[in-house]
């Protein structure tokens, strides 16, 4: 599981445009998302810079959490 900190994010529009990007770079990953910790993580992909650059593409700042 990969486990990222997305401060930027702060609402329910941000938590849809954020699991849509991950989910396109990565089909079949599932995403959970606790908005109320800036947390995201994703289940089933294995390239974290592949999930950051869409996030980042997205509009969004993460870091990877080890």
């Amino acid at each position: 599981m990969l486990d990222f900190e997305v401060n930027d994010m702060t609402c329910g529009h941000c938590v849809a445009a954020i699991t849509k990007a991950v989910q396109a770079a990565s089909p079949g990953a599932v995403v959970n998302i606790d908005l109320s910790r800036h947390r995201v993580q994703v289940d089933g992909a294995s390239d974290p810079d592949a999930i950051i650059a869409a996030i980042r593409d997205a509009g969004y700042s993460p870091s990877h959490q080890s």
